[in-house]
């Protein structure tokens, strides 16, 4: 919870009471009238306490605790020699001064605490009535004109238009929306539509185009499964998805900004930009000088699936990871583009959560991102949810001709949205995710990280502590057992005998507190999070500069877990998603975070000042191994190796 108040706002207080106390005596020994004198008063004290705020709050200052007594003792020297002159020359104290702003400065924090405490409490009580105990999962609730809103379309803007808005791009002018303090621009298209003979083709470039287009509704989410737990089960979806939105600050600037660029969770399989979580206007609100980016992709069957055994399959020689070649396109026309918006295409960084967090580390494996981004902060990423051979891939696709009674690509290629959005539906947990072929990712991406593949790029790498039970809350829990035996059956099968007695063991030692399935959830949660981790031991090994996280937060409500929902609404300040999502954002670690997240964006060293944090002490966020833990309450800087020791070993059994 927040400090109400520290040694720094009261030394400030100090020297603001002079200038407050100053203000009134002076201007009342001069004859003014009580307006003027109250008017000079207000004046002079806050010009008074915006100047030594800037002093006492700098980075010079707070870098150092030596700087700061030097600070603390000036500023009381600085109040003695006042209180001296105004005695002596006024006939004035200006200790009165000092109790009244002592006072406001003690008074406010603590009545904001309590109004702050009572706001929490009924959203907490709002949502546990939404929830209960959680059981059912995530259950939205979402009103019917929200969603008509959501599904609105752009269109061609043929006249006039408000050139405030306006943004012209190499392939179009785009007119956006004003919301608080940003522009948003949604539903701008970053390459042609992949439909009609498009249909599983590597993306194409959009021609150079002088046309003008509304871009005041996001595009249309990718094809995907409907989960119970998807909030985007009820926004429109289409094959013609690759579009993104920018996000600019309102206030203009000649500057160049950095950017940045978030890949959407969602396993793969389902997901998109349209999800309130991944909204950027909150924190491009707070944080002006940032150019805030989101797309979509294709997912599913549109984006990763092998045809090289179709008959006609040739013909589409790229699907097996499409989805990650929109990202490229995507990413490509950021760069060539953004500078219209008032980004820098030379200071990208790029975040991602779950499967969007695995496409980042993918893209830095191929190589494919060297030029596109400069750093990277993934959660929750992890190199086995990717395959290391197409089976998976070209097993979808017999299943696939199954489903859908088809014999050839040709068939497949006549087939209407909805009969592939139907098979998609029944096929869902045969899914595949990217597959590294080889030729353009690396079959083992951690040898390709530790061997350099990613170098140049910076890296903060996030671990959640209890995602597989958000994993559960999207799914529901008869497809969470079934994936959860797949996960074991599939570490079981390993060559290696020992392996599977090792697993043996450890789901018995589990059963001891917990059922067969909370056992079997614990090890793949630990075998999750040990693969995370070892990302960052194989970058660092590389030669990236990497930080590491671990969200050891407590969910409000246990059934519905802690990880990419809470992470992904404090980094982006993302209050009512993450209220839709069943939890109840902590305000003041959510500013820490968002600070954190700006100063790696504009290259700034990871340390928060007294000035910058609430509730913890002043730190310095070293690079791996030492961890930020990110708790209920506070932000602590330790290392998590002794976490995942009784994991580890077996991680580094089945992937060496």
């Amino acid at each position: 919870m927040k400090k109400l108040f520290t040694i720094d706002d009261i030394a400030v207080a100090f020297v603001s009471a002079l200038g407050y106390g100053f203000g009134a005596t002076i201007s009342k020994l001069s004859g003014w009238p009580e307006p003027l004198c109250m008017a000079a008063s207000f004046v002079l004290g806050l010009v008074v306490e915006s100047i030594v705020s800037k002093i006492a709050f700098s980075k010079s200052i707070q870098k150092k605790p030596i700087n700061r007594i030097i600070t603390y003792v000036t500023i009381f020297l600085i109040f003695l020699i006042a209180q001296y002159i105004s005695v002596s020359r006024l006939g004035v104290s200006m200790i009165d001064n000092v109790k009244e702003q002592l006072i406001y400065v003690v008074g406010f924090p603590i009545l904001g605490f309590i109004v702050n405490l009572i706001i929490r409490w009924y959203r907490v009580q709002k949502i546990r009535k939404l929830y209960g105990d959680g059981n059912q999962g995530f259950v939205f609730d979402v009103k019917k004109e929200d969603i008509e809103g959501l599904n609105q379309q752009n269109r061609t803007i043929e006249g006039e238009y408000d050139a405030n808005y306006s943004v012209k791009t190499k392939t179009g002018t785009y007119i956006g929306n004003k919301y608080k303090n940003t522009i948003y621009f949604l539903g701008v298209p970053y390459a042609k539509p992949p439909v009609g003979e498009l249909r599983w083709k590597a993306p194409e470039p959009l021609p150079a185009s002088d046309a003008v287009f509304e871009a005041k509704s996001f595009g249309p989410s990718a094809i995907q499964v409907e989960l119970n737990g998807s909030i985007l089960k009820n926004h429109r979806q289409s094959e013609d998805c690759l579009s993104l939105n920018v996000c600019i600050g309102a206030k203009k600037s000649n500057k160049k900004k950095p950017v940045l660029v978030l890949f959407h969770h969602g396993d793969f399989t389902y997901g998109g930009s349209a999800d309130p979580l991944m909204y950027g206007s909150n924190f491009v609100n707070d944080h002006q000088d940032i150019v805030f980016v989101s797309f979509n992709y294709r997912l599913g069957i549109f984006g990763f699936i092998d045809f090289s055994e179709v008959p006609g399959g040739e013909a589409c020689p790229d699907t097996l990871n499409l989805g990650l070649l929109d990202q490229v396109a995507a990413l490509r026309w950021i760069r060539e583009n953004i500078a219209a918006f008032g980004g820098d295409p030379d200071r990208i960084t790029v975040l991602g959560f779950g499967s969007g967090a695995t496409s980042i580390l993918l893209l830095a494996a191929s190589g494919q991102g060297k030029d596109l981004f400069q750093k990277a902060f993934v959660f929750n990423g992890s190199p086995m949810s990717v395959y290391d051979t197409p089976d998976g891939a070209r097993t979808l696709a017999k299943n696939l001709l199954k489903e859908t009674q088809t014999t050839s690509m040709a068939e497949l290629m006549k087939l209407d949205t909805e009969s592939l959005k139907d098979a998609a539906q029944k096929l869902w947990q045969n899914m595949c995710a990217p597959t590294c072929d080889g030729e353009w990712l690396p079959i083992d991406l951690y040898r390709a990280f530790q061997n350099g593949a990613a170098s140049g790029i910076e890296f903060i790498i996030g671990i959640p502590g209890n995602e597989t039970q958000v994993y559960r809350s999207v799914v529901g829990d008869r497809n969470y057992e079934d994936i959860i035996s797949i996960g074991i059956t599939n570490l079981r099968n390993s060559k290696d005998e020992s392996i599977s007695n090792d697993i043996n063991a450890y789901i018995e030692a589990q059963k001891a507190s917990s059922t067969e399935l909370e056992a079997q959830s614990k090890l793949v949660e630990q075998f999750l999070m040990a693969c995370v981790y070892r990302v960052a031991v194989k970058l660092s090994e590389g030669g990236n500069k990497v930080h590491l996280m671990y969200w050891d937060q407590k969910p409000l409500i246990e059934k519905l877990g802690s990880g990419t929902v809470d992470a992904s609404a404090m980094l982006l300040g993302n209050t009512e998603a993450a209220e839709m999502y069943g939890s109840v954002m902590n305000k003041d670690l959510s500013e820490m975070l968002q600070n954190l997240l700006q100063k790696f964006i504009k290259e700034e060293p990871l340390q928060l000042y007294h000035n910058e944090i609430k509730g913890v002490d002043a730190f310095d966020w070293k690079s791996y191994p030492q961890t930020l833990i990110v708790t209920d309450e506070k932000l602590i800087c330790d290392t998590i190796e002794d976490r995942l020791s009784g994991i580890m070993s077996l991680v580094d059994h089945v992937l060496e």
